[in-house]
């Protein structure tokens, strides 16, 4: 049966398609998170939207469970399953940029670094992640922050249309004017309700930012964190930052008497000259004890968003947890730094993401993502390349999500919710809104032919 539904697919498909038997499936079918291994039944490599809507409808007509993968950066391994469909969108990766309109259409496998590459030559950026290497699809579908967002807004508020394919084949462009409520639900909703194999987004004025890392030892944690706290609502918006508590990388360029001790971390851009943006982090730090190192400085675009891209390379063991945060009281730093001070490697890290500033201009209902009223979005991450590991990494994560969860809201981001997540931490997440995608659902895919995913069941 596998064979006759690779080679029946295969005649169909411009692009590729492959079956355990064929020598590339291993490598094809492998995740960035190298601690989930999912075997697909067939995986079909799409160069088109022609090719999506066949695989889309293969699979369906076929009863395979249907998984889609865009840049392949999905933590909890939700772009793959077990025998079934894999619908491989990574080699559709053209980006096109109109500099008259500041407008930019990406395809569904690209990267953020993808989309900076062609963006930052008309001295324009897209509001995406912190890592070059995130895919956009996913990011955008799931909401998008990054250093860009307390200025600009999430990724989905800079979403203008997308092409999709809904499950029983059909192509659609999803907009404020062409099927709003499927564009609504998009943004945020993340891939329940097709495939999207066009993202038209707006651009902004970006070339070079004021960026980098400023490492203090844990020892001085609790008053980074607090000065931090207390900064960010006065912050000018054109500075993105966000503050963690990491490990410092035993490598270089770290100072080697430093290597592998914990410490606490900001991480910013400032949009505009490098006078403007020592100025604004003047006020932070002129407030705290001198760091280990402090490197911002003026850089490309670019250059801030693939600055940690050499330390998380595709195949490490990753366990996620996340929270929406509205305060950050001193209780809840202490138990952040205790429940650091305990990762079982190196990489691990917690980060707090600022959701304030444009975001909070959107009305909760405009969109599917509705926590414009958090002040963060925390992630917990495990991370390290031993797989040996990896029971450690998800104890950790487990342990200290419960000990900061009281501190937080119910809801959490759902790119940072691994797949043992409950299913109403799925409905807490997206609040009032949920009533409204569960109708959305029922409308574009009613059978819940796209359900591996954080999945939203159609309304009755």
């Amino acid at each position: 049966m596998s064979d006759q539904i690779v080679s029946t697919l295969r005649q169909a498909l411009r692009g590729s398609v492959l079956g355990p038997d064929d020598a590339d499936y291993d490598a094809v079918r492998a995740l960035y998170n190298g601690m989930i291994d999912k075997k697909p039944r067939v995986i079909a490599r799409c160069v088109d939207a022609a090719d999506v809507i066949t695989a889309v409808n293969h699979g369906r007509d076929q009863g395979l469970l249907i998984a889609i993968r865009g840049g392949g950066h999905n933590g909890p391994g939700l772009s793959s399953c077990d025998d079934g469909l894999m619908i491989d969108l990574s080699l559709m990766k053209s980006v096109r940029v109109d500099p008259a309109a500041a407008t930019v259409r990406v395809e569904p496998g690209c990267t953020g670094g993808d989309v900076d590459h062609a963006t930052h030559p008309f001295g324009l950026a897209v509001p995406l992640g912190i890592v070059s290497s995130t895919g956009v699809a996913g990011l955008t579908l799931g909401g998008g922050t990054g250093y860009l967002t307390r200025k600009n807004g999430l990724t989905i508020d800079n979403l203008l249309e997308v092409d999709m394919v809904l499950a029983d084949g059909s192509f659609v462009t999803a907009s404020e004017r062409e099927h709003p409520d499927l564009f609504w639900a998009v943004r945020g909703g993340g891939g329940n309700f097709g495939v999207v194999t066009s993202f038209l987004f707006k651009a902004h004025p970006v070339r070079m930012v004021y960026a980098g890392p400023i490492f203090w030892e844990a020892t001085h944690a609790k008053e980074v964190m607090s000065a931090y706290r207390e900064f960010l609502p006065t912050a000018p918006e054109d500075l993105g930052i966000f503050v963690g508590l990491k490990t410092v990388p035993p490598m270089d360029p770290f100072p080697k008497d430093y290597w592998g001790r914990r410490a606490c971390a900001i991480i910013g851009a400032y949009n505009g000259s490098a006078a403007d943006g020592e100025g604004a982090m003047a006020r932070l730090l002129q407030i705290l004890p001198p760091p280990i190192f402090n490197w911002m400085s003026e850089v490309p675009f670019p250059a801030i968003n693939a600055m940690f891209d050499p330390f998380f390379p595709k195949g490490l063991q990753w366990y996620w947890k996340g929270d929406f945060v509205s305060t950050l009281s001193d209780a809840a730093i202490e138990t952040h730094i205790a429940q650091a001070a305990k990762a079982p490697s190196d990489l691990c890290l917690m980060h707090l993401y600022p959701i304030d500033g444009a975001v909070r201009r959107v009305a909760k209902d405009a969109t599917a993502w509705s926590t414009r009223d958090a002040t963060w979005s925390m992630v917990i991450a495990g991370i390290d390349p031993d797989p040996g590991k990896a029971e450690a990494l998800k104890a950790w994560g487990r342990a200290y999500w419960k000990a900061v969860h009281p501190f937080n809201q119910e809801g959490a981001y759902v790119n940072f919710m691994m797949d043992d997540e409950a299913d109403g931490r799925v409905q807490a997440t997206y609040g009032d809104n949920y009533p409204r995608l569960t109708t959305v659902k029922r409308r574009y895919d009613p059978q819940n032919l796209f359900r591996v995913n954080q999945n939203i069941r159609p309304g009755v």
